[in-house]
């Protein structure tokens, strides 16, 4: 998966492989989809959701630029295998899920496979989650019809966020930079992904 989806594929951070070779993405999805686990392809987790292609993952990660001593907020936990890629690259990791069901499923999940740094919440991820704020990164993985004013107000200056925005058929992976009142945004490329739903997402 790494060599020929990811590698292949102008991800070139090799913290992001050396992880992506560590973390089993099987172990994310019911025993019943192992055999393509690896495959270059979103699959269903339930509840409407899924776990994002490979290179998704690995090409969000390198456009968040995540350092050792960072504090990350994630966007729709889903089934964690997100979460448990910055994990490692990170100093710790605040990821918010609504659904209940895979809010307890991703929790009992990286808390099995030792994400120690790693805090699953339930609520609302449109707006953020104020108690751990602010942020040096941000990363959604549902997608947003504009950028959640929460969000930015809950990064630190010099902060990024990587983001899709859109409409509910088609959206652009959005990367945002905060400088100082300056806010500077950069389209990249064409994604599909869940809505984001909440206060500041889709109804």
């Amino acid at each position: 998966m790494v060599e020929t989806q990811i590698k292949a594929r102008r991800i070139t951070d090799e913290r992001i492989l050396k992880v992506m070779k560590e973390i089993p993405r099987h172990e994310f999805i019911d025993g019943a989809l192992e055999s393509v686990a690896y495959q270059d392809s979103p699959l269903p987790i339930g509840y409407g959701q899924t776990i994002s292609q490979p290179f998704i993952v690995a090409l969000m990660t390198q456009l968040l630029d995540v350092k050792e001593d960072h504090k990350v907020l994630e966007i729709g936990t889903g089934s964690g295998y997100q979460a448990a890629i910055l994990s490692k690259l990170a100093m710790s990791v605040v990821t918010v899920e609504r659904i209940p069901e895979l809010y307890q499923e991703a929790k009992e999940r990286l808390y099995r496979l030792n994400c120690d740094n790693v805090i699953v919440v339930k609520a609302d991820g449109s707006i953020g989650y104020k108690e751990y704020a602010p942020y040096d990164r941000v990363i959604v993985t549902a997608s947003a019809p504009k950028l959640p004013e929460a969000l930015i107000e809950q990064l630190s200056d010099q902060g990024l966020i990587v983001i899709p925005i859109g409409n509910r058929i088609s959206q652009r992976l959005e990367t945002i930079k905060k400088d100082g009142d300056t806010i500077r945004r950069e389209r990249g490329e064409g994604v599909i992904f869940v809505p984001l739903i909440g206060k500041e997402g889709w109804q």
